[in-house]
């Protein structure tokens, strides 16, 4: 079995079942099998072919569903991009996974005319038209482009059958999704059928996500949380997804009420700004039956404030690219304990190693490492680093945990990510939930930078709720809270943190700034 097999299934077996929402109107199983199956065919009168690579440069609409299921349909690969990234870093992806075709909003329009020449393997552009003016702007491009792009509504038209699904292999590439890395550029993980299909189908049998469930996909569809969480579980459930094509609180709240949602999914920024909206009332969330958090750890102090306000418990999990995502949830027929990513899915195993690679004991800090059917067959084109990235089986995450007597497993940092002063280990983490705990701030970041005395040097970066704080009344409150050589040395108050489009903090940002400006 894998994705679009099952899609097809649960397309024969219940039709009409609304499949997703999109402004304001549903689109049923039945009738998305149809369109996949057109776009399929259209795309293979484009040359697509079994093992072709596509990519994506698109939002949470339904061209990203449909283009993701007649791709895959097709046993080729889609390679997903984030739309806003800059013409330098969508022509490095497009180019080092060897896409042919590339399927791309009509906002990005100008882009495409511009970068043409530079992705010379790119035969054809797809242009989704979400513009009335998108039309008349087709027909204006130079020649030398215009005859490369064509409109998704137009390929959709003229779609001569509907194409049946292309038997793959499990072990075939799926997605290459591109991961942002600390350094360098970023790697393409390849996951395949099976990673998807498997780690979809139990994220969802864990969840207890049926089909009576109507889940908001609000986080970015192109980002690995929301393709399984938000897409792929349901999908395969036969649920329906409810696409909000841009976060913000009040459409959220909007589309929960109007929609009857019952499952949400958000990174900790959106929990965030969700529990500071002046107008959120608790019957904003009334219909939620479950709120799952992931892409960074989530302040125990913004959850249980989250909770308290809207009456919803959160489950908190981990997962990460290479893993197809997800390798821990917090189980929602049990104890949730505040502060854990919870406990390994099904089929999945999850253990913290010491620097030798032995498994370290129940409370100690180690890396954790991950092995399943969800993990990813490796980095496209880059061998060395897959080795250095699964060893026996296991893929080495890069992150630091530890583990307790019940098999709950707690996110100290990024390995990277620690601070040494002095010596002493510091995780940036533990600093940022005691500054999250203040009653004055709505954001904090914590990063370390060169200190000729201590070797590193502790700078907290917050956003206030109440600028009457200062950063006098911060460092006190740390000293308070905190070992003395936890505690910042500098404070520096901003108006907003720098983020990626899931909402995670960039500390890399902040951190290079500083140096720059050293």
């Amino acid at each position: 079995m894998n994705l679009v097999k099952r899609v097809h299934e649960i397309a024969g077996q219940n039709p009409s079942k609304a499949a997703y929402h999109f402004m304001g109107k549903d689109t049923s199983y039945g009738e998305f099998e149809q369109t996949v199956g057109k776009f399929a065919n259209a795309l293979e009168s484009l040359g697509v072919k079994k093992g072709d690579h596509v990519a994506f440069l698109l939002s949470n609409t339904p061209h990203f569903m449909i283009s993701l299921y007649a791709t895959m349909r097709l046993g080729a690969t889609a390679v997903p991009i984030n739309p806003i990234y800059t013409p330098d870093e969508i022509a490095y992806i497009v180019n080092n996974s060897d896409a042919n075709v590339v399927i791309a909003l009509d906002a990005l329009l100008p882009l495409v005319e511009k970068a043409h020449m530079a992705l010379p393997a790119v035969k054809s552009y797809i242009i989704c038209e979400t513009d009335p003016s998108a039309a008349e702007k087709l027909k204006q491009l130079p020649d030398a482009v215009k005859g490369k792009v064509h409109a998704f509504s137009s390929l959709l038209f003229n779609a001569s059958s509907v194409t049946l699904p292309v038997e793959v292999e499990a072990d075939d590439t799926a997605v290459i999704l591109y991961t942002s890395g600390t350094t360098g550029k970023p790697k393409g993980a390849m996951l395949t059928h099976g990673n998807l299909y498997s780690n979809a189908r139990d994220v969802g049998e864990y969840l207890k996500i049926s089909s009576a469930d109507r889940v908001v996909a609000t986080l970015p569809v192109f980002h690995v949380f929301a393709l399984t969480v938000v897409v792929n579980a349901p999908l395969i459930q036969g649920a329906t997804i409810i696409l909000v094509p841009r976060f913000n609180p009040k459409d959220v709240f909007d589309a929960i009420k109007a929609t009857k949602a019952t499952v949400f999914a958000g990174v900790p920024t959106m929990y965030n700004f969700m529990y500071q909206f002046p107008d959120a009332q608790p019957s904003d969330f009334e219909t939620i039956r479950m709120a799952i958090s992931g892409g960074s750890a989530l302040p125990v102090a913004l959850l249980h404030n989250f909770e308290d306000k809207f009456n919803v418990r959160i489950s908190e999990g981990y997962g990460l690219s290479e893993a197809s995502p997800v390798t821990c949830f917090n189980p929602i027929d049990r104890e949730r304990k505040a502060g854990s990513i919870g406990t390994s899915i099904v089929n999945v195993d999850n253990k913290v190693v010491n620097e030798l690679g032995e498994e370290a004991a129940i409370g100690e800090v180690g890396e954790l490492i991950v092995r399943g059917p969800n993990v990813m067959k490796g980095y496209y084109k880059m061998p060395e680093e897959t080795n250095a990235a699964i060893k026996d089986g296991w893929l080495y995450t890069g992150d630091l945990a530890t583990v307790d007597e019940e098999g709950y497993f707690f996110i100290v940092d990024r390995k990277k990510d620690m601070i040494i002063v002095g010596g002493y280990n510091v995780y940036p983490r533990e600093v940022e939930e005691v500054l999250f705990a203040h009653p004055g701030v709505s954001e904090a970041a914590v990063v370390g930078l060169p200190d000729a005395d201590f070797g590193e040097s502790i700078n907290a970066y917050v956003v206030l709720k109440d600028q009457v704080y200062t950063t006098g009344d911060l460092q006190t409150y740390c000293a308070e809270h905190l070992a003395k050589y936890k505690v910042p040395k500098n404070f520096e108050i901003l108006d907003e943190l720098p983020k990626n489009t899931t909402g995670k903090i960039l500390r890399r940002s902040l951190k290079d700034q500083a140096l720059k400006q050293r």
